[in-house]
């Protein structure tokens, strides 16, 4: 049976996940108690109010599994405390609400405890061929804004019931894939990952849409400060060969972020204001159902994982030809949709007024025959 660390995966795998299914209720309980709540607004797709500590479970499971099948490092502890940090903002966000860069400041904080204490940073990558080493001071610049970006990219995928969770599910199991595929599945990245695919899946029961819990700032800070450090550690183990590999398989969330940034930027907003028109907001402007919208994104995160696990093997045509085809679908879902410009808006503005005045018009000519017919009958 495949070991990780001394440990049995599938143990790894089912401890955590019913630890995670067992603590999640609980985490609602909690959030209906201390007002973690999640009120729907017109900008929100959820119509009732949710309890929103969803990631207080996952953390929850995540550090039995740490005491059952992790090691005593100082990386390790560096993962514990940065974490527990992110954890400590994001409650207290979801529960009263805390400006951006107070969110922002915590990421960083988070990133530099991994990166100086624990020792978990780029000194060398290597795209496309080509090979990168740094100085210290640069690897530690490069590696906070590594984790500061991936923990903002997690965030803003985070719209839909089951997607942040879903994205980074599909994530731990590629680079799991990817560790055995190249005989490296005893590291730590490995343990962390297996850990996380089990306390998530027993938290998308309850997350995947309809969704009775969601995740929280909390639950996705957490998640993407995991999904970075295990790509840090894995570059150090070099599970991860190339940077061209977990830029792969988080294609669609740093895509979606990419646009995010530049359409606020196009329109003169801030950065970090919230709106309605992110790919999953597309999806569902196409008319497709919430669960429907999600199962795509699970989908082209899959063929893009699929990608990198081709990538690995040496398949490059195989490789080559998934990945064209993927971007041709995000390239007319730029060109077609609202997601960077607003193609609609005119449209809207026109066709809208038009059908509004045609209902004034009708109820006009209507109201009068329905008061003569019941004065008539009144008479007789």
């Amino acid at each position: 049976m495949l070991q990780a660390n001394g440990h049995n995966i599938i143990y790894i795998l089912l401890v955590t996940f019913f630890t995670s299914l067992v603590f999640v209720p609980i985490s609602k309980r909690i959030a209906a108690h201390i007002g973690a709540l999640d009120y729907p607004n017109e900008r929100k797709i959820h119509k009732v109010v949710m309890p929103r500590l969803g990631g207080l479970a996952v953390y929850a499971s995540f550090l039995l599994g740490f005491m059952l099948f992790g090691d005593n490092s100082p990386q390790m502890l560096s993962v514990l405390i940065g974490s527990f940090v992110l954890m400590l903002m994001g409650i207290i966000d979801d529960v009263k609400g805390v400006p951006a860069r107070y969110q922002f400041l915590s990421h960083i904080v988070a990133a530099c405890i991994v990166v100086f204490y624990g020792k978990i940073y780029l000194t060398d990558i290597s795209l496309f061929s080509l090979y990168f080493s740094f100085p210290r001071i640069v690897a530690y610049i490069v590696s906070i804004l590594f984790i500061v970006s991936l923990i903002s990219a997690i965030n803003l995928v985070d719209g839909l019931d089951g997607m942040s969770s879903g994205i980074c599910i599909i994530y731990f199991i590629t680079i799991s894939i990817v560790a055995y595929l190249l005989g490296n599945f005893g590291g730590l990245e490995i343990i962390l990952a297996l850990i996380m695919i089990g306390s998530l899946l027993g938290f998308l029961v309850y997350n995947f849409p309809p969704a009775s819990t969601f995740v929280g700032q909390c639950g996705s800070n957490f998640m993407g400060f995991m999904v970075a450090v295990t790509s840090l550690i894995g570059f150090k183990t070099t599970t991860l060969t190339s940077l061209i590999i977990p830029i792969i398989i988080l294609a669609l969330p740093i895509f979606d972020t990419a646009l995010s940034i530049f359409r606020r930027l196009l329109k003169g907003q801030g950065i970090t204001e919230p709106d309605k028109e992110h790919f999953h907001h597309q999806l569902l402007k196409m008319r497709f159902s919430p669960r429907l919208s999600v199962l795509i994104v699970y989908m082209i995160n899959i063929l893009f994982a699929a990608v990198s696990i081709f990538y690995i093997l040496g398949d490059d045509l195989s490789a080559m030809v998934i990945y064209i085809l993927l971007m041709i679908l995000l390239l007319f879902i730029v060109l077609k949709t609202d997601i960077l410009f607003e193609h609609r808006k005119n449209k809207k503005e026109v066709e809208e007024p038009v059908i509004e005045s045609k209902n004034v018009e009708v109820k006009e000519v209507n109201k009068p025959k329905k008061k003569t017919v019941n004065k008539t009958k009144r008479k007789k």
